[in-house]
């Protein structure tokens, strides 16, 4: 059955990385120049053989309905007001990679695989969205504009790397914000200047660094709309959510104006809180990654993704309601998690989530419910 569009709630659809840069970008219609600069790996196509050599070939090229496989069936069968992903890949043709050790892009040709899922807006304050430097930063900005898709976080300069994205529905109109911090491996150079291309960096997760985005939110969205703060914050791997982490997203929630806490950075997903009604994801996982057949960190299981769709109520922001649609990256294509996998992921967040008084519950259809 469709879920029907409430007119007491928004109901957004929200992922962590989406990385269609690198093996992703080569299998795709239009490919980038493959050439990269890693310590072992000299060439984006080696992540493509990596793939195939643990789960078989892949018809090159690719659809740009393909790697998004299954979970075009979920977007489609929803009645979503917005949604949202944090593009992790700068959109580019430059070859001025960043002396960074591991550096994404794909081919702006290549832009339809974010259009194909009908994507609204792109959080792009990451470690990686200037890893072919200013340029291609401002080339993966004009792309974006090009083709109608929404974003923030990063910009010409600092006004624009700091103002949201406003994403209007009819008579719902939503606002996301989008931050890094340094403990997500961003450089202190790529915070934007006032008159240098760059990212919305956040030094360190302070009360003043709290309140200067609340005063940010409320100049901006004056009258209630549902507002979205989008962080790119924490390691890569491991559960434990740092307390720094907490304390920040109780402040900016205490001040009345951010309704959800959209954490990234995580290859997998973390624990799920539900604070003074107001949601936090901390840690959303990869939804798109080209780290099939990579060897290291198995146990984290990065080729199990998450979709997030959480309903907000318009009234007060509340969270009426948290469905997840576990998938499984095989074959660089998300397809539907096996009963197993969810079973483990499940496993996982009622772990992580004891602390915070959340459980998941399995749905007869395989997707997860969250309780609180």
């Amino acid at each position: 059955m469709t879920p029907t569009r409430s007119p007491e709630a928004v109901t957004l659809f929200l992922a962590g990385d989406v990385m269609t840069g690198r093996g992703i970008d080569q299998i795709l219609p239009h490919p980038a120049d493959p050439h990269i600069y890693e310590s072992y790996v000299r060439s984006a196509k080696d992540y493509v053989l990596l793939a195939e050599r643990r789960n078989g070939p892949i018809p090159q090229p690719v659809s740009f309905e393909y790697v998004w496989g299954d979970a075009l069936d979920e977007l489609n069968r929803r009645r979503l007001d917005a949604r949202i992903i944090n593009l992790e890949t700068a959109i580019t043709n430059s070859a001025s990679a960043e002396p960074k050790g591991i550096n994404y892009k794909m081919s702006p040709a290549n832009v339809g695989v974010i259009r194909t899922a009908g994507i609204d807006c792109c959080v792009l304050a990451n470690n990686h969205i200037l890893d072919w430097g200013p340029s291609g930063l401002l080339e993966t900005l004009h792309t974006l504009n090009r083709v109608g898709v929404q974003f923030t976080g990063a910009g010409c300069d600092a006004a624009r790397a700091t103002a949201p994205a406003i994403v209007d529905r009819g008579n719902s109109r939503l606002f996301v914000f989008s931050l890094a911090c340094v403990d997500s491996g961003v450089p202190h150079e790529w915070a934007a200047g006032s008159e240098r291309p760059g990212i919305n960096l956040v030094p360190a997760l302070s009360g003043d660094a709290a309140e200067e985005i609340i005063e940010r939110i409320h100049t901006a969205v004056g009258k209630k709309h549902p507002v979205i703060v989008s962080i790119h914050w924490g390691g890569n791997w491991g559960y434990p959510v740092p307390e720094q982490h907490r304390l920040f997203a109780y402040r900016l929630i205490d001040a009345g104006c951010v309704d959800v806490i959209h954490g990234h950075s995580s290859h997998h997903a973390k624990g799920i809180e539900v604070y003074r009604g107001k949601l936090i994801l901390y840690g959303c996982g990869d939804l798109i990654n080209d780290y099939e057949g990579i060897e290291g960190w198995e146990q984290y299981r990065s080729d199990l993704a998450l979709m997030y769709f959480p309903a907000i109520r318009t009234t007060d922001g509340s969270l009426a309601g948290l469905e997840m649609t576990p998938l499984q990256i095989r074959n660089m294509r998300l397809n539907r998690a096996a009963r197993t996998d969810v079973e483990h992921l499940a496993r996982i967040l009622n772990r992580e989530g004891k602390v915070f008084g959340t459980e998941v519950l399995i749905e007869t259809d395989n997707t997860l419910k969250l309780k609180w």
